[in-house]
């Protein structure tokens, strides 16, 4: 027997089409009202970090942060073997980003000096093993998220690996974007 408030599951209940209208009013007026400068400020900085402004502000609203940078996976920057060259469209997708950190991770057996040349990069580190434990790959990934003095959460981790979407959540990072999606229309 439900409670008093319970809808016992039947949602064609009278009163149904209110009760929605009601949650729907509230929901509404949960959301923030921007002014439209600050949208634009935001919609400018989405540009400057090279992300789409749905994805920059589904970021910013589930961190309560603006993105300071992003760390990379070599294989989201496609560089998988010593002595090769980022793509050129990669190479001038990092080159438009503006007041990011650009922070590399170098997959075995690639060496974060194969890495930390490429042009747009500004820190290149060693990636996890795959047979990390998490602790030991949290522990790995927010000293490279936090190598330049920010905190994790602050930063977008863009892979091209289940593994590597392991690596945000570990790292409690703003979030997880997959490469293609980043690199899309470099």
């Amino acid at each position: 027997m439900a409670g008093i408030g319970h809808n016992s599951g039947r949602v064609d209940a009278p009163g149904h089409s209110w009760r929605r209208h009601v949650w729907t009013k509230a929901r509404k007026d949960l959301l923030p009202k921007l002014p439209i400068e600050v949208i634009r400020l935001r919609v400018r900085r989405a540009a400057e970090l090279g992300l789409p402004y749905k994805t920059y502000a589904g970021i910013r609203a589930s961190t309560g942060h603006d993105l300071i940078g992003f760390l990379f996976s070599s294989n989201a920057l496609q560089v998988l073997r010593q002595g090769q060259d980022l793509p050129a469209t990669h190479a001038h997708k990092l080159a438009c980003l503006h007041d990011a950190a650009r922070i590399a991770a170098a997959h075995h057996p690639l060496r974060p000096a194969d890495i930390a040349r490429q042009p747009g990069i500004d820190l290149a580190f060693a990636a996890p093993p795959f047979d990390s434990s998490w602790s030991a790959m949290r522990t790995q990934v927010v000293a490279m998220a936090t190598a330049k003095g920010h905190p994790a959460d602050r930063l977008l981790m863009v892979g091209d690996t289940a593994f590597e979407r392991e690596w945000a959540e570990a790292a409690r990072m703003a979030g997880y974007l997959p490469a293609d999606q980043f690199f899309d229309g470099a």
